[in-house]
């Protein structure tokens, strides 16, 4: 599961990097940038197949359009890449309706025992990387229309298996417009996915503090310095 991530860049680093404008009249429906503890109902750029050339304000947490309460949400923060196309939230965006959401690095939590102990996870060879997304529109019982996304997880990487069993689809830059073609059939966009390369994978452990979403700043992504002899940590 992926539920924690950041994107510490700025908009004009985001521009840069994916050639894609952000339309000035939507800057405000955002959360700030840079934000180091994204979660869950939060509103992030994304880069959406229907307008690949603008960034488009998503909420985290896809709503299907079917939807009568918009809490289903927070059960669609994740859509695994082996049912995607049998779950009935998913199967119509999977189609025709794929994103690009970018971020800087995640954060997963790895359980022994009673404790869990919070990592960041970063890419080395891409500053800014992308997940695979599905996204959706679904209009409120008011009459609002909201927008939202949902990241595909799938089998982890060898090097950081050993804190969680699942890890994001993180696609390299050539798997980029690929996954964004909505004239390739699901099956075979689906087939372009596969564990980020082992060396160019990088896990830290990080303050606990990134598990309140009321906390964010730039210490949540600094490295935790160990104590000494190894005991405990600064944190």
């Amino acid at each position: 599961m992926c539920g924690r991530s950041s994107l510490t860049k700025s908009e004009k680093e985001l521009e840069a990097r994916f050639k894609a404008t952000f339309y000035s009249e939507e800057l405000e429906k955002y959360n700030p940038l840079p934000n180091y503890n994204v979660a869950p109902t939060h509103v992030m750029p994304a880069i959406t197949n229907k307008d690949p050339t603008h960034f488009s304000p998503l909420r985290w947490g896809l709503i299907p359009f079917w939807a009568k309460d918009i809490k289903i949400g927070y059960k669609m923060i994740n859509a695994r890449i082996e049912s995607v196309m049998e779950k009935s939230a998913f199967k119509y965006a999977i189609e025709k309706r794929r994103c690009l959401v970018p971020m800087d690095g995640y954060y997963e939590w790895s359980k022994k025992g009673n404790k869990k102990t919070p990592f960041r996870i970063v890419t080395t060879d891409q500053d800014i990387f992308c997940l695979a997304g599905l996204w959706e529109n679904w209009k409120s019982p008011d009459g609002q229309l909201i927008r939202s996304y949902t990241v595909l997880t799938q089998e982890p990487s060898e090097t950081i298996a050993h804190i969680h069993d699942r890890m994001p689809a993180i696609l390299t830059r050539d798997q980029e417009n690929l996954w964004l073609d909505d004239t390739i059939p699901p099956e075979d966009a689906l087939g372009i996915i596969s564990p980020y390369p082992n060396e160019h994978i990088k896990a830290y452990e990080v303050s606990s503090r990134v598990g309140k979403v009321s906390e964010n700043d730039a210490q949540l992504i600094a490295p935790v310095e160990p104590g000494p002899k190894g005991q405990g940590s600064l944190f």
